[in-house]
């Protein structure tokens, strides 16, 4: 399996009114890493045939992150079934390597064209393992 990470910075519009990072930003931070690592690996061609949808987000929260903590965000591929694919991103404290949210995400895989769900082509999956 092929993971896709990024290290980033606590910001003051990550916060909530506990000053911990909002709910949502987690969610954007768990579809933003899906989809860099998606344009990453995959070539232009590829990205105007086919899009991806989200199905299913399975997001545990375990620790917050407060301003200031540097954040560790990781993505792959754990599997793929007909047109699903199951995504595992791991948000963790990049100072003390704690796990802070886990997320399975089923995403999609639909044609660009017809937005009709199409099977995850072995060309595909082996960029990702």
């Amino acid at each position: 399996m092929k993971i896709y990470s990024e290290i980033f910075d606590v910001v003051p519009n990550d916060l909530d009114n506990l000053n911990h990072v909002n709910n949502i930003r987690y969610v954007e931070w768990i579809q933003d890493i899906s989809k860099k690592h998606w344009a990453q690996v995959t070539s232009r061609e590829i990205q105007e045939s086919m899009i991806w949808v989200v199905r299913n987000h399975n997001i545990t929260y375990h620790k917050s992150a407060v301003l200031g903590n540097t954040i560790n965000i990781s993505t792959y591929i754990k599997s793929n079934n007909g047109p699903i694919s199951t995504r595992i991103v791991e948000i963790k404290n990049n100072n003390t390597d704690e796990l802070l949210v886990k997320a399975v995400t089923e995403w999609c895989l639909l044609d660009s064209k017809t937005f009709r769900p199409k099977r995850v082509p072995k060309e595909i999956q082996a960029l990702f393992l």
